[in-house]
């Protein structure tokens, strides 16, 4: 424990003597958070969106409702609990299920969704009678309360891949990996302290961010700190893994920046960290379901813009423990002092 408690320390002066990682975590991401809340606080959006219940049966498109409206965006939903929530929260503006007996879906406190219903009875010139009206409550969300999750999660990221695995590569090609193995330290203690000293500095840094973005903001927090701060846990966990696996046995600082990059890149673009998937290919959705900021992420949303308890994340939680421990126990069993 001693060892371990000397290199987390060291390992915390190093950061905190970091002037770009300190410029990172506390200045960039924050700017990130403001600019986004500013851009997006009018919600001006100029696209409808329109779901349609596939419920298990299969649709030609082009006779749907809305199929042929260029402003509106109809997208396919399979499930209906999924579909029902966007319909709640505003970021669908109505759901539709032309099956048997037809249903449609609205929040009438959605302006959008009146609009798009009184367009969906007039269009229907053959028995506007026949849709069945049901009614979705719920608070509309904003972009930026939809969005935060991601960002600080995008924090997390860069600092848990780049601040371990770029780290430890440097440290073996400068040879302090090498001095270390003359050392009574073992490989399991070095990597232990790596990742509990960037565990730590990233929880405080991704808290103090949220506290202090939350006063100007007011982000909305339907669910549980406690819980929110376990995701972070697991899910900090879960990219520090992967970056201890990539730093292993890789020895070239070159090599190592674009392992990150690689890694890095499809997390960003797939995770919906920005926008969602629901309207991509379905082999896309299910690549994104292999990252793990896939899952910090929906947790997260979860938790904040539903109130999700514990029950509702356990298959998120469930998966980021499953990485965590596969990419530590490889990293412990491949890891070595030099090249």
């Amino acid at each position: 424990m001693q060892r371990i408690l000397a290199l987390w320390m060291a390992r915390n002066r190093e950061y905190y003597r970091d002037k770009g990682s300190l410029f990172w975590s506390f200045i960039a991401t924050p700017f990130i958070v403001i600019v986004l809340a500013i851009a997006f606080s009018s919600g001006n959006e100029h696209l409808f969106k329109a779901g349609l219940l596939m419920e298990g049966q299969q649709h030609n498109l082009t006779n749907q409702p809305f199929a042929d409206e260029p402003a509106i965006d109809l997208i396919e939903y399979q499930d209906a609990d999924s579909a029902l929530r966007r319909v709640q929260f505003h970021q669908l503006d109505i759901l539709i299920a032309d099956t048997g007996t037809s249903r449609y879906w609205i929040n009438p406190e959605s302006a959008k969704g009146r609009i798009l219903e009184e367009l969906l009875l007039a269009g229907d010139h053959r028995e506007p009678q026949r849709w069945l009206r049901q009614e979705v409550h719920g608070q509309k969300i904003r972009y930026i309360d939809w969005v935060i999750p991601g960002v600080l999660a995008m924090n997390m990221m860069f600092s848990g891949l780049w601040g371990i695995g770029y780290v430890i590569v440097r440290y073996r090609k400068n040879g302090v990996l090498k001095r270390l193995q003359a050392t009574p330290l073992r490989a399991w203690e070095f990597l232990l302290s790596q990742a509990l000293s960037r565990l730590g500095i990233m929880l405080a840094v991704t808290a103090i961010v949220f506290t202090v973005c939350n006063l100007f903001i007011d982000f909305r927090m339907a669910g549980s700190y406690l819980l929110l701060l376990l995701i972070a846990l697991i899910g900090n966990l879960s990219i520090i893994s992967i970056s201890l696996l990539m730093a292993a046995r890789t020895a070239s600082e070159e090599l190592a920046n674009g392992l990150l990059n690689l890694i890095s890149f499809p997390m960003l673009l797939l995770s919906e960290l920005w926008f969602s998937l629901d309207d991509a290919p379905e082999w896309l959705q299910a690549v994104s379901q292999l990252l793990p900021l896939t899952h910090l992420v929906k947790a997260a949303r979860s938790i904040m813009l539903e109130g999700a308890g514990l029950i509702d994340v356990a298959p998120q939680l469930l998966v980021l423990g499953i990485m965590t421990l596969v990419c530590l126990t490889a990293a412990g069993l491949l890891f070595r002092w030099h090249d």
